[in-house]
């Protein structure tokens, strides 16, 4: 998978996103609590697209939230949405961080990175003390790869285990929570 490829994939979509995003509440407030986020932490939220779950973390009163995503024009809507959330454009193994983070939450997008072990690792070092790092969907695993198997065959893989993510974790953090059943997938680590 090109990481070129995955940016002209997002940009391309980025005006329809919110259009076509298919929201089920009760699996993103799971979610939401797994990954400890509530009032006061400060929250990295990776490949954010367009801000989907930034109103969840608003309403949450986290002390502050960062957004990152690879996709320039998924980046711009999420800045236009939410100009009091900090959204940097760039690639989240790449960027370099002046800071740490209480929680951090890839949702809806790990099989677009190619390397989960690499992500894992950096994710986990931008955690403080305590911090809490959760990989997440709103689908199973076999509803995601499903999903993938047309037009983003490209710049997706398979959606992994989750036993396979909880091993990858557990070499950077402990992991108290992972969950796979018809309706979502999550794998938490804290560090």
């Amino acid at each position: 998978m090109n990481k070129q490829d995955v940016i002209t994939f997002f940009d391309h979509l980025a005006p329809v996103w919110d259009a076509d995003m298919i929201r089920h509440d009760d699996i993103i407030h799971k979610i939401l609590d797994i990954a400890g986020i509530q009032a006061g932490v400060d929250v990295l939220d990776v490949a954010c697209g367009t801000g989907v779950l930034f109103p969840d973390y608003l309403d949450r009163k986290v002390g502050s939230l960062t957004g990152i995503d690879i996709s320039p024009e998924m980046a711009k809507i999420a800045r236009e949405k939410f100009p009091q959330v900090e959204v940097i454009c760039g690639d989240v193994e790449e960027v370099g961080f002046d800071r740490k983070f209480d929680c951090v939450v890839v949702y809806n997008a790990f099989p677009h990175f190619p390397d989960p072990e690499h992500l894992i690792e950096v994710l986990s070092g931008l955690l403080k003390p305590g911090g809490t790092l959760t990989v997440a969907h709103g689908m199973s695993r076999a509803q995601i790869d499903h999903h993938h198997e047309g037009a983003a065959s490209k710049v997706s893989v398979g959606l992994m285990h989750e036993d396979a993510l909880a091993g990858i974790f557990a070499r950077h953090l402990t992991v108290p929570e992972k969950i796979s059943d018809h309706r979502m997938y999550a794998v938490c680590g804290k560090k």
